[in-house]
């Protein structure tokens, strides 16, 4: 079955994910967090990203962090590489940029194979996590970028060469990272992760306040929805 997405909410449902409750387990933390649940290849996900880099900006003045949790869309990909898949992907390009304003280059739709596997896009965001530190979401939005706009492959990994000379990292200290067995699974605990808290499609926004989890967007959403959103938990969570 394929993963849907849905134009009306804005959101993508991996086709692996079981119904879970609307909140599952909550971490344990006593910091107040934005908490961003997207995967770079989850096209909803590219159309929200200005408004989080905003949100994010704007909320960094009150001292409220931002943390990136990767969902995995697709991981392993599979799905066949058909003319009914290609139309399918087009359509939905083309709502969210309707919707979002976001830009997508077609030229991937012109491949004659390719695997839409998300989970190492996924995985070079944790990769690069420490190595980016507070840019996290600009490396984020630096693989959308080469993927949406520019159609190149993110399961390759040369396709991450040209985003590490973006950021001054190293790319051979990247590559290391990237196919270490030890970030595979880091990768891997962030879905489970996710998932466990009852994530069922992305983009997923939360806010960890007062050690509990609040729904802030879930789908595609605007900067003005999830700032009034974040605001109301901030004053409610202190009652």
């Amino acid at each position: 079955m394929n993963t849907y997405c849905d134009p009306e909410t804005g959101i993508c449902t991996p086709s692996t994910l079981q119904e879970l409750s609307s909140i599952g387990s909550n971490p344990q933390s006593d910091k107040t967090e934005i908490i961003y649940v997207g995967d770079p290849m989850c096209s909803w996900c590219w159309g929200i990203s200005p408004a989080l880099v905003q949100l994010r900006d704007h909320f960094r003045k009150s001292k409220v962090a931002f943390r990136v949790i990767v969902g995995g869309l697709r991981p392993g990909g599979g799905q066949s590489w058909n003319d009914q898949m290609k139309a399918f992907l087009k359509h939905h390009w083309e709502q969210v940029t309707e919707r979002s304003g976001q830009p997508f280059g077609y030229e991937l739709l012109d491949q004659e194979a390719f695997n839409y596997d998300t989970e190492p896009s996924c995985r070079a965001v944790v990769a690069a996590r420490p190595l980016v530190k507070e840019r996290e979401m600009e490396f984020f939005e630096a693989i959308q970028h080469k993927f949406y706009v520019e159609s190149q492959d993110p399961g390759k990994a040369s396709f991450y060469a040209g985003i590490c000379d973006q950021f001054d990292i190293n790319y051979g200290v990247f590559l290391d990272r990237f196919e270490n067995a030890e970030i595979k699974q880091e990768t891997m605990d962030e879905f489970n992760i996710n998932r466990s808290w009852g994530i069922q499609g992305y983009p997923s926004v939360l806010l960890l306040h007062n050690d509990q989890l609040h729904k802030i967007a879930y789908g595609y959403s605007t900067f003005d929805q999830m700032k009034e959103q974040v605001e109301y938990w901030l004053i409610s969570g202190t009652k």
